[in-house]
Parts: structure tokens; sequence; C-alpha cells
């Protein structure tokens, strides 16, 4: 009888005694990493934690045909990255169909806490605005707070390129961030 007709339903088709090893180990040395970039862009724990669970089943079934197995931890990154703004912009667009008026009366802590939000909202569109490979940069750099040799090890990337994203993010970021000072000055 064939292997496969004889394993249980349900049951994950293996990489091989060696890879799944290889596999794991490499998992545990960068789980948590996927965990915290899932949770740079979702801000969710819970949220975070089930894209870095679908980063690591996808990078499971993939993991065979990746190339250079040094280079697992920036290519879990990247993975994760992207499920993570697949995920937010997703629930944004269910957020904007869900969202109803909102009383127009306020006490003064709410509208301490709306200003907050507001201003949480307007830098993380700002950081949302950016090109994808500015906003890692970003991201990792400023937020997740990787040195920038550690950047450019997790994207590949030589550190000057590294150097220039981030000071294009910056430089993007100010002012889009201006615009949006002037904008509500002028109101």
């Amino acid at each position: 009888m064939h292997e496969s007709a004889s394993r249980p339903l349900g049951t994950l088709v293996t990489l091989g005694a060696d890879l799944d090893q290889e596999f794991e180990c490499r998992l545990r040395e960068s789980s948590s990493l996927a965990v915290r970039v899932a949770y740079s862009v979702l801000r969710q724990r819970q949220d975070a934690e089930e894209v870095a669970q679908e980063a690591f089943a996808k990078a499971y079934s993939s993991f065979r045909q990746l190339r250079d197995r040094n280079s697992f931890r920036a290519w879990l990154v990247r993975m994760t990255w992207r499920l993570a703004i697949d995920r937010w912009r997703s629930d944004r667009r269910r957020t904007a169909r869900e969202q109803t008026d909102s009383d127009t009366t306020a006490i003064a802590s709410a509208e301490r806490l709306v200003i907050e939000r507001d201003r949480a909202d307007r830098l993380w569109r700002a950081i949302d605005d950016l090109p994808d490979k500015l906003r890692e940069a970003i991201v990792l750099s400023a937020i997740q707070g990787y040195d920038i040799r550690e950047v450019a090890t997790l994207l590949g990337l030589p550190e000057g390129t590294v150097k220039s994203r981030l000071f294009l993010a910056r430089k993007g970021l100010a002012e889009r961030l201006q615009c949006l000072v002037n904008d509500t000055q002028t109101r």
C-alpha cells in the first residue's frame, strides 16, 4: 500500500526528518520575532499570534523550496509582514463598513482619548502611506528597535540601502505629518 494512502486523514505531510528538525530549529530562533513584527502592524496580541501562526504554516509548506536556509529569518519576517499588512487592510475595510456615527457629546477625558487616538491614527496612516520597502525599514528600526545592521540582515539588504530607506522614510513621514498639522490648523 502507498504511504500516503495508509496515513490517517488530517495529518500533515512532513518535509522529512532532517528538514523537519532544521525547520523547527530555525522557527524556534525566529518565532518571537515574527510575532513582534505582526504586532507592530496589527497592535493586537491575539491577531499578531494568529498571523504569525499562519506565517509559520506557510513557511513550513514552502521550506523545501527555500534556496538559502540562512536567510530563513528574513524570509519569515517578510512573509509575516505581508500577512499582517493583508490582515490589517482587511480589518480596516471591515471596520469602515461597520462604523456608525458616534455621539457628538463627550466628556473631557473622552476628548483627550479621541485626540490621542487621532494622533496615533495619523502617524500610522502616514506610515501606511509609505512604500512597502520604506515602511518595512522604519517599522523594524523605529518601532521594533532593531539597529541598522539587524534590519539589513532581516531584510537581506546592504546597510547603506537600509540607511537610505530610513532617511527617505523619515523624510516622507515628516512631510506627511506636517501636511496633516497644516490641514488641522486651517480647519
